[in-house]
């Protein structure tokens, strides 16, 4: 997918709070954007070291779903 496409998936993503309200502070949504696009070029890299010292596709594909599953949430009570 090229990052033209890549962000315009991410323009279309409509930010919601825990009870569900959209998010519509522009600065938020900005922030929020930045972040995706850097772990996006974090992952992808990652990725693309993989796969030239010859590891697996799948498996750093699996690692990187369960880091993001593994993530921990600090202010939740």
């Amino acid at each position: 997918m090229s990052q033209s496409k890549l962000r315009k998936s991410e323009e279309r993503i409509v930010w919601r709070g825990p009870e569900g309200e959209i998010v519509s502070c522009t600065e938020k949504i900005k922030v929020l954007g930045e972040n995706l696009e850097e772990l996006r070029q974090i992952a992808q890299d990652a990725l693309e070291d993989a796969i030239l010292m010859g590891c697996s596709e799948a498996q750093l594909r699996e690692v990187l779903h369960r880091l993001v599953d593994e993530l921990h949430n600090p202010y939740k009570d």
